[in-house]
């Protein structure tokens, strides 16, 4: 079910996606909210919301205690990976002990920038050792943060793990670490039997191939992440999907909305165009395939339900007479008046526009440190790999997927498996 329809319907708990929400932008307020220790009186489903939706994440077993903030009215909230799960109050007794009792607080419990991501159902428990208590479950095709690394008494490889304020485990053996998200990036997308002058080029890719591609991620259930969304995962204040994947349109080609969008739409999939400002036309003109035509104001709006609109800068998508982009011959103050400029030019569609890509990949010092003064917050390149927590927000990497790759070639680059197990793909 959709975050949006979970709005409606999940009426008993509108503080509790409030706050999921608001955490995605570090704006979760619980300071006067005092905390309160459970004991769990029965074998309880919990839930949370993960990347666009709330799902049921696992389960907690009975007899466990736990840490809950009573934040609505039905159900309790308690610390769950990077934001918060909820379990229902008629499943809990609350106890009087003191968070003290749990010998942990939350603010002792510092991440490492490193996920551990569940591929089956995972079993947590209470101490570094298989014969310990089961504290609960945690359902498959999760990201969870991780604490540390420790040895259990037979040599074992274990995680530490935050759950409700204190402290659980999970064997190393059952799950995987986290590689991190890929960002795909798209440029020009052409119908094979009008491509006569694209053909060869790496930044177009065929109506078939895109739809096979698409089809793919649907199939193998990939949930398509927004910026907003990477940059939660960025600073471990969102909880997303270990299936989840970026979707990136540079420049703000025509084609994209001729082709890109009914095809994203079909599979119900999200995604970004970086859109070069001074590109955009006040009227959409007349279809040509043989050149590089851009979006007009009107296409632009009609893509909103699919695309977030960004910024790929104003005047600078272009080359110097050397052959290099004209963005790393520009000292920092002309690069930050661009960049300021894309972003008020791009505000007609979007009054969020807090994310850069750079033109043709190309960056420097003088571009980094513009795209913070003019107030973005991310900016991607072209640098080959995916994105992890820890790296530096403002040179982030994305994969290319060509038209000539096949479908396991594009499971295998976007897959979290180990390099011994090939990832399923669904039969075409």
């Amino acid at each position: 079910m959709r975050l949006k329809s979970l709005l409606i319907t999940l009426i008993t708990l509108p503080l509790f996606i409030f706050s999921a929400c608001a955490a995605a932008e570090g704006e979760l307020q619980s300071d006067d909210i005092k905390p309160v220790q459970v004991r769990i009186i029965r074998d309880s489903q919990i839930m949370a919301q993960v990347g666009n939706d709330i799902i049921n994440v696992g389960s907690l077993d009975k007899d466990q205690e736990i840490m809950v903030y009573p934040l609505s009215p039905n159900y309790y909230e308690f610390t769950f990976g990077n934001a918060h799960g909820l379990i229902p109050k008629d499943a809990v007794l609350p106890l009087s002990k003191s968070k003290k009792a749990l010998g942990l607080a939350l603010a002792d419990l510092q991440k490492l920038n490193q996920n551990l991501i569940t591929v089956r159902p995972t079993t947590i428990y209470d101490r570094p050792k298989d014969t310990s208590k089961v504290f609960g479950v945690l359902n498959e095709n999760l990201r969870y943060p991780i604490l540390g690394r420790l040895r259990g008494e037979d040599g074992s490889l274990w995680y530490e793990i935050n759950i409700g304020d204190d402290a659980k485990y999970i064997q190393a053996d059952e799950c995987e670490l986290d590689n991190g998200v890929p960002v795909l990036t798209y440029h020009h997308i052409l119908q094979d039997s009008e491509n006569k002058y694209f053909r060869h080029t790496s930044t177009t890719t065929s109506v078939t191939a895109f739809d096979n591609q698409m089809a793919y991620l649907k199939q193998a259930n990939y949930q398509t992440i927004s910026l907003y969304q990477l940059e939660g995962y960025l600073n471990n204040t969102l909880n997303i999907p270990a299936k989840a994947v970026v979707l990136t349109f540079d420049d703000g080609l025509k084609s994209v909305h001729r082709y890109a969008y009914p095809i994203l739409k079909k599979y119900e999939l999200q995604a970004t165009a970086f859109i070069i400002s001074s590109r955009i036309k006040h009227n959409p003109q007349t279809w040509d395939p043989n050149s590089l035509q851009f979006m007009s104001i009107s296409e632009l709006k009609q893509i909103q339900d699919v695309f977030d609109i960004q910024s790929h800068t104003h005047f600078l998508h272009r080359y110097s007479d050397d052959k290099r982009p004209v963005l790393l011959s520009r000292d920092e103050h002309n690069i930050e008046l661009d960049f300021e400029r894309s972003r008020r030019a791009l505000t007609q569609f979007n009054p969020r526009v807090q994310y850069i890509s750079y033109p043709f990949g190309g960056y420097n010092d003088n571009a980094i440190q513009a795209a913070k003064l003019a107030g973005y917050r991310l900016a991607v390149t072209t640098v080959r790999g995916k994105v992890k927590p820890g790296d530096n927000p403002f040179t982030l990497k994305r994969l290319y997927i060509l038209s000539s790759d096949s479908i396991q070639a594009m499971a295998e680059r976007i897959a979290n498996t180990r390099s011994d197990i090939k990832p399923m793909v669904p039969k075409q």
